[in-house]
């Protein structure tokens, strides 16, 4: 053969739940009684609806401010951007570096690369499969990284609350943001791997 086979060939599917191989005449899994499905049903159109979704929040997400900052009597709010550069001005290099690469770098990438596997397997594409399945398996790694933002003026907005002195409150930005961060994660769960794959069968 010019290929390795597929689960298909064997007439198996994988449960997508418990992921048991079953016979690809069952309906449900015998194990977790999941619906059985060979593919992902509309995995690239619901992926490619939440990256959408994802780069439309992305916009407000880094135009409005994230947080306030009242110190003694005077207010400063800080998009992603403009909190960064504070970081970077205040001495704070390690910190500025780490957020500009957690809310900056990390989602415009997870962007590209999702956007990259979708199309070529539109295109049912042979280009560097081995290398995309690692793209796909490294975007999920990284996805959960873009959740650092979030957690840092969470922690901020902890830790500065002397009353008397000074309050952090977070701002609509970054609401838009940690949507940003969930649809990109729900679009890297929806994707299919397996059509990087598929273009196998269009080659034989």
């Amino acid at each position: 053969m010019s290929r390795l086979p597929f689960a298909r060939d064997h007439a198996l599917v994988l449960c997508h739940t418990c992921a048991k191989a079953c016979a690809a005449e069952a309906e449900r899994c015998p194990r977790c009684d999941s619906p059985l499905h060979a593919r992902k049903p509309q995995a690239l159109s619901r992926t490619w609806a939440l990256l959408i979704a994802a780069l439309i929040f992305y916009i407000p997400a880094n135009t409005l401010p994230v947080m306030r900052t009242q110190m003694f009597g005077s207010s400063a709010e800080n998009t992603i951007m403009s909190g960064v550069i504070e970081f970077w001005k205040g001495g704070s290099w390690d910190i500025a570096l780490l957020i500009f690469f957690a809310s900056i770098v990390v989602p415009c990438l997870k962007f590209f690369a999702l956007g990259l596997l979708l199309v070529t397997c539109q295109a049912r594409s042979t280009w560097a499969m081995p290398q995309r399945a690692k793209l796909f398996r490294f975007i999920e790694l990284i996805g959960y990284w873009s959740m650092l933002d979030v957690l840092v003026v969470a922690l901020v907005a902890a830790l500065v609350q002397f009353r008397s002195l000074s309050t952090v409150d977070p701002l609509p930005g970054i609401l838009f943001f940690g949507l940003v961060v969930v649809l990109t994660m729900l679009a890297a769960m929806s994707f299919e791997p397996r059509l990087i794959w598929d273009a196998e069968v269009a080659d034989d």
